[in-house]
């Protein structure tokens, strides 16, 4: 049966929900509750798993801090002999407009500091990726507050629909690669 680990990326706490920097985290919990698959705390995040069509999905959310992701995406990659190619990060991303959904094979961190330390404990950019937009309508200096600030009113109608789609993106990347992912979606 062939294995992936989709990640998606967000900070633990009660404080950071429905926040845009978790937007990796409330994909990856929709994609549970889709698939009716529940998490558990395993080493170094929450995990939980379900099978579709021969396909083995697994699903972590990092309990670490964005900035401190790799730890947990480089021991669930090993302890479940996932190979890298079958790896797909979910993240938030400040140079993409709000709800533009794109993907990448591979890349820099591009300023984004899970992405650096995912990078820096794998030793490799080439990982799949799914960057999901979320625009960088703040004052100059502001980043850090725009980032951990809960959805606008207007962003929020949009929300559902975004995350329904981005499901949809995981599982063409589980069952058709990245090459078609990005044709079908980008």
């Amino acid at each position: 049966m062939e294995k992936y680990l989709v990640v998606g990326l967000g900070n633990p706490g009660v404080e950071y929900v429905n926040t845009r920097h978790n937007i990796g985290f409330d994909i990856v919990d929709s994609l549970a509750k889709k698939y009716s698959a529940d998490f558990i705390v395993k080493k170094h995040a929450m995990f939980t798993s379900f099978s579709l069509r021969g396909r083995m999905i697994n699903l972590l959310k990092p309990s670490t801090f964005m900035n401190l992701s790799g730890k947990a995406v480089l021991y669930h990659l090993n302890l479940n002999k996932i190979k890298s190619s079958n790896l797909f990060i979910i993240t938030d991303d400040l140079n993409l407009p709000f709800g533009t959904i794109k993907c990448r094979r591979s890349g820099s961190a591009g300023g984004h500091n899970g992405h650096k330390d995912i990078i820096e404990k794998l030793e490799t950019s080439d990982y799949s990726r799914l960057k999901f937009g979320i625009g960088n309508s703040f004052i100059k200096g502001k980043q850090s507050n725009y980032v951990l600030s809960q959805w606008s009113q207007q962003e929020k109608k949009c929300i559902v629909p975004l995350i329904e789609k981005s499901i949809d993106v995981v599982i063409n990347f589980c069952f058709s690669g990245i090459d078609d992912t990005m044709k079908k979606f980008n």
